[in-house]
């Protein structure tokens, strides 16, 4: 499985952005996918999983009512849509995912694939 996450950039604070994980390789019908996000001297945190056949979605409490996690079968891709955005939310975007949902989505070390992340900055 290969994921390739792109949409990053510069954005003003309570501006929006939409980032984008191309998936290839797996059937993904139960996977469960995931963003992650790292600041710089920080750990790799949590922001939003689902679960690919669409029973399940899961988010960071700091994102939710701002970002939304989707995905589109037919792109066999997931994005995340970010409004609202503020300068904590400024980091390194991965994408993620593995081969059944998990109670635990929201550790790193429940994932198998990782994408290149992208980078977000929010400043004025």
């Amino acid at each position: 499985v290969q994921l390739q996450a792109s949409g990053g950039g510069l954005v003003q604070p309570g501006g929006s952005l939409r980032l984008s994980c191309a998936v290839s390789g797996g059937t993904l019908s139960n996977y469960a996918l995931a963003w992650f996000r790292q600041a710089p001297g920080k750990e790799r945190e949590i922001v939003a999983a689902l679960r690919w056949n669409g029973a399940r979605y899961a988010y960071e409490d700091s994102v939710k009512g701002r970002f939304t996690i989707s995905r589109d079968n037919a792109k066999k891709t997931m994005y995340l849509q970010m409004n609202s955005l503020n300068p904590e939310d400024t980091s390194v975007y991965y994408c993620a995912a593995r081969t059944s949902w998990t109670t635990n989505w929201g550790s790193t070390s429940e994932y198998d694939y990782w994408g290149k992340g992208t980078l977000v900055t929010v400043s004025s």
